[in-house]
């Protein structure tokens, strides 16, 4: 396993360079983007259309200017609402948590400097889901203990964001010795952590009843479908804020792709930007989860097509992690919503379905490479 993650690294970080070395002008990082933001555009579009209800691009149009005033009156009451209340506030989820979920594992690749690396790894996806499910069971104690403002509907984001962020730390305590963070022990600590944490979501489950246990079964699968403006005027923020952060780290992520020597020799707090990537993944990642449930892959995949598609420079994939994820899980959700109409797949079982290929194609040309 340990020969593999090396080299696995050692392959990483002689792209890293030689990519860093070759990289482009600033126009082809643009265009890349503007591409990426154009076909993002028309992804949002087709999502706000189809569904069990259809709303074609003028009925979209009209729905919006009659917002404001204007416009003409060609469509139904249904589609108004099914458009704003259902649609509209599903498709901009997806986005903020894709580009959560993109952005976040090309920040931790670029960190851990392994290609294998994705947000979980650091135990915030199993913090999160052991909060949620302790508040999906044991709620109605909670309830009697801490009154009625524990039972709204921001309880269980709130709760699974602060179990994420709990898992994070714990993780990165484990990791830190004598002010420095060793990645090696990070790693060996987050999936301790993961381990220990699925263990006590078993233990809780045993005293889970059957309303309870089939709650959290489709948390764990990942849903956009609970999205509305209410939930998300608070959430959405703890999204948005941490992602873009993230983005601000590209000079100092295309240095430690160097080595944590050379980082610190050009001027980076080689320290100070691992505590960053973390505490912000960690924050991006447990905000998403707490709102959508459990997303795999997302974070795995996307930094690979970039880095396929244009090379691992940051000053492309961060950005370019934001567009391209939304994008993906835009994708995913308009599969979750159409295959089985007029019910719907949870989007975590599609993601895993696009993404567990990808990841054995990963392995498997890790492994021919190890061989020769």
């Amino acid at each position: 396993m340990f020969s593999f993650y090396y080299t696995s690294l050692l392959d990483f970080d002689s792209m890293m360079i030689n990519s860093i070395n070759a990289r482009g002008t600033a126009n082809s990082t643009w265009i890349i983007l503007a591409g990426l933001a154009v076909l993002l555009a028309g992804f949002f579009v087709v999502s706000l259309q189809v569904g069990a209800v259809a709303v074609s691009v003028p009925e979209v149009l009209s729905i919006m200017l009659h917002q404001v005033g204007g416009g003409a009156d060609n469509f139904t009451l249904q589609q108004e609402r099914v458009l704003l209340h259902i649609r509209l506030p599903r498709v901009v989820l997806g986005m903020v948590v894709g580009a959560a979920l993109g952005v976040s594992g090309a920040s931790l690749q670029g960190l851990f400097r392994n290609p294998l690396v994705e947000p979980g790894l650091i135990g915030v996806s199993s913090g999160a889901a052991l909060f949620a499910v302790v508040a999906i069971v044991f709620g109605t104690s909670i309830q009697g203990i801490w009154g009625a403002a524990f039972t709204s509907s921001f309880f269980l984001p709130v709760f699974s964001f602060v179990g994420g962020l709990v898992a994070t730390m714990l993780t990165y305590t484990l990791g830190h010795r004598q002010g420095k963070t060793d990645i090696t022990i990070l790693i060996l600590g987050g999936i301790a952590i993961n381990a220990l944490a699925g263990a006590l979501v078993g233990l809780v489950l045993y005293f889970a009843d059957d309303a309870a246990l089939r709650s959290f079964t489709f948390w764990s699968m990942g849903d956009l479908g609970g999205a509305s403006w209410s939930r998300m005027s608070i959430a959405l923020p703890m999204v948005l804020l941490p992602t873009l952060a993230l983005t601000l780290l590209r000079d100092q992520l295309n240095a430690l792709s160097l080595g944590e020597a050379e980082a610190y020799h050009l001027g980076v707090n080689v320290e100070q930007v691992k505590y960053l990537v973390i505490l912000l993944s960690s924050m991006a990642v447990g905000a998403s989860v707490s709102l959508t449930g459990m997303i795999g892959f997302i974070g795995l995949v996307v930094p690979h097509i970039l880095r396929l598609a244009f090379g691992p420079d940051h000053h492309v994939v961060l950005p370019g992690a934001m567009l391209t994820g939304a994008i993906v899980l835009l994708l995913a959700d308009l599969s979750a919503r159409t295959v089985v109409i007029p019910s719907e797949l949870p989007i975590g079982i599609v993601t895993a379905l696009l993404g567990a290929p990808f990841f054995i194609w990963l392995l498997l040309n890790a492994k021919k490479k190890r061989i020769i």
